[in-house]
Formats: structure tokens, sequence, C-alpha cells
């Protein structure tokens, strides 16, 4: 018997539903509400949740990633009967299971219960043992950073070509990194490939190496970073700037693993695999003429979207913490505490550069305040501070865009009033 619950204003649809799955000899639990279902995901585990669009307190499409970042998540069936453009395409990338319009027949309304009962059944009975991941540098434990470590250890298990995608300053490379340590490729080299750094001239020579004599100065063989792979990862960074002459050259490396380095008169191979990171839209850079679409689809076999800092505050202080921690050991400094009115800005604060700026951000601090035990706002670089108080965080509601929205929908609106206050009381936060 699975648990499954319903969430939708109409009285009767309710009543339907409820009748027809516990004729299927499953436990139903009804909502009217938004909030009320969100209350009931927070008091108990569910297998399958039926999900309204259009009801009194939100928007359900907006609100998946609300049911779905949680511990064993159910699956989200959307059951609207208002026409929405793109609606289902929504509902697939938020996450949701299937997105049926209402009226329906019962076997309409049935059949996603069933196969996704019988997927969770599978997924569950089949789940290897938990085993730790390795994850250096990789701080935070919100929902949003547990999925990317989820497929972390997807990826790592298999040898398939990855993709990770997210704005500058998210710590791609990190995760590309944990990829190859969790791998069983993680006692061969990890090869990091700058692709914006590589000119069009050079780049055969840097990727594929070449022979002695292969052009003037080319004095002895060299082995390229491809080769340099064999056995291990070739990590493409900022792969959406490799020159777009190259990228048929590079194509036919991932289908044969095989290339010829210049100047030379027997291709050789490299046993590597492959994943590749970018901050831009190579979607977008297919329709534009940009990117070649074969490519994209051998890149993207995996994906990984690493979310920014934004949209993780709940990582902020742990992030504060071990950074403050490392950058007081580095710098041979007192431990120091936080005042509350400090993390308050941090959380915030809407971090443009992610953990990137973050980390530069604390270094700044403990370099200024060495000897300080407690730190306040006025710690923090001018620019954070005036960008915090100016009000560019406020929506046109006067409310922050940096508020922070909890597993349950409740916003956390900080306290942006108290950064320049000084409040006496400390938070030890180490």
């Amino acid at each position: 018997m699975a648990k499954v619950l319903v969430i939708d204003d109409d009285t009767n649809i309710r009543d339907v539903c409820k009748l027809v799955i516990e004729s299927m000899g499953h436990e139903v639990e009804a909502c009217p509400s938004l909030a009320k279902g969100l209350e009931a995901l927070g008091k108990a585990d569910f297998d399958v949740a039926y999900l309204d669009v259009d009801l009194p307190d939100g928007n359900g499409l907006l609100s998946i990633p609300a049911i779905t970042e949680r511990d064993r998540p159910p699956e989200v069936i959307i059951f609207t009967g208002a026409s929405y453009p793109n609606g289902a395409e929504l509902a697939i990338k938020n996450g949701a299971w299937d997105y049926i319009e209402k009226p329906a027949t019962a076997e309409t309304m049935t059949l996603p219960l069933i196969r996704a009962l019988q997927y969770r059944k599978e997924k569950f009975a089949h789940r290897p043992p938990t085993v730790a991941l390795k994850r250096e540098g990789i701080i935070g434990n919100s929902p949003r950073v547990a999925a990317c470590l989820d497929m972390v250890a997807q990826a790592a298990n298999a040898d398939a070509n990855t993709l990770i995608t997210g704005e500058t300053g998210t710590g791609k490379e990190l995760f590309a990194r944990a990829i190859h340590d969790n791998s069983d490729r993680a006692t061969g080299p990890f090869v990091v490939v700058d692709c914006s750094s590589l000119t069009e001239t050079l780049i055969e020579s840097v990727l594929f190496g070449h022979a002695k004599g292969a052009f003037t100065g080319a004095e002895k063989k060299q082995e390229g970073l491809i080769k340099q792979a064999d056995k291990g990862t070739l990590f493409l960074d900022e792969v959406g700037e490799l020159p777009f002459p190259q990228q048929k050259a590079f194509l036919r490396v991932l289908q044969e693993r095989r290339f010829r380095p210049v100047g030379a008169k027997e291709e050789e191979t490299s046993d590597f695999r492959l994943v590749a990171a970018t901050n831009k839209d190579l979607d977008a850079m297919v329709e534009a003429g940009a990117f070649r679409t074969d490519l994209l689809f051998r890149l993207r076999t995996m994906h990984i979207h690493i979310p920014p800092l934004r949209l993780r505050g709940e990582d902020v202080r742990e992030l504060v913490i071990h950074y403050t921690n490392a950058f007081c050991k580095k710098y041979k400094v007192p431990l120091k505490g936080f005042s509350p009115e400090f993390l308050d800005c941090l959380q915030e604060y809407d971090w443009p550069g992610n953990v990137r700026e973050l980390v530069n951000v604390m270094e700044n601090i403990i370099v200024r305040a060495q000897f300080e035990p407690t730190i306040y706002p006025k710690h923090l670089p001018p620019e954070v501070r005036i960008r915090v108080m100016s009000g560019k965080l406020h929506d046109g509601a006067g409310q922050p865009t940096g508020s922070r929205t909890g597993p349950a929908g409740h916003r956390d609106t900080g306290a942006i009033g108290h950064c320049g206050s000084g409040r006496s009381q400390a938070l030890r936060g180490i």
C-alpha cells in the first residue's frame, strides 16, 4: 500500500481522487491548499502527490521544487483543469513525473500513479549501499547541493560523458573532480583543458600533441593533453569557448578515442573519460550556429546543473564557517565568532559572484580583522554593505529578493535593517 497526497482546491476533485485511489488499495490524504499540502509533506512521507496548478495560495507548477527538494520526495503528478502554454514543459523541467489535464478518465488519472509506484519500488529495492562520497571543497548540505551530489555519484559509477553547467563561481571544477575522485579512474590523471585560453593556431597541438619536426621549434615529440588523460579524466573547462572549426575534430576523438598528433603519420589512442563544463547556454549557441548539435549531444550524455548561491541560502552559514576557519589557519590568527547581524547580511546578499565571491569576501575580512575576536557587518567590504543597505535586494512589493524560501514555502526575510546596528551579542559560529 502506498501513501498518496492530493492537493486540489476543488472539493469534488478531491473526493473523486480519494475514492478512485483508495479503491486501488492505497492510503490517501487530500488537502485544499498548497500550504496545507506542504504541511502534510512535512509531517509524513508520501509516495506520490497529485498537484493542481491554480491553488488559492500559490501556483502548483512553481511549487514543484518545494516538494521534490526533500529527503525521499514523492513523485509529483500535475493534475490541472487550466490550460497553460508550456505547462507540461515547465512541469517536467521542475521534476514532475507527469502532467494530466482535467477532465480525465479513471485510466488516464491512475496509469501515471501505477507507473510511478512501480518506478519507486524498483528504485529503492535496487539501490546500492550508501558509500561516503569524496567531496573535497564542496561545502553545503542543502537539498539542491544534495541533488547535485546524487548526480555526481551516478556519474562516478559510469563512464559516460558528463556536462556540468552553472554560473561563473559555482564550483563546476570541484564537481568535476568529485566525479573523477569517486570513479574507477581515481588513480589516473585528472587533466584540465581551459578552452577559453586555446587559440585556433595552437589548439590541435595542445590537445593532440605533435611529432618531432612538425613545425619550427618542435625539436622533440610532445604529448597532447588528450594523451596525458589516458586511463584518467579529461576535463574540458569552458567548453563553450571551443573554436567552431575544431569542434568537428574533437567530436571524432569523442566517438573513436583516436587522434593524430600534428605532423604524425600514425594515429594514437587514449582511454579517457570526458567531463565538460560551461557557464554558457549551449542550446542557444546551437541555435545561433556557434556550437555543433552533434557535439552537444555527445557532451551531454549526463547533465549536472550547479545552482547559484542565491538559490541555496541554507549553505551560506556553513560556507562562512568553513572558510573563516580555513583563512584563520592560513594567516595564523585566532578563530572568530560572528554577530547575528553579520550572518543576516550574508543571507540577504545575492552573491552575483557565487561561492567564489564568498571565498574572496571571507579572506578579505580575515586579513583586515586579524586579531578582532568577533566579525560584524562593518567588516564586510563596502560594496557588499552598500548593495545590501541601498535596497537593491528589494522587489516591487518591498520584500528582499534575497530572502529565502524554506521547505514549507515560508519566507525568512532576514534582518537587513540590522546591518549597521552592531548588536553586542555575538554568536560563536565555530
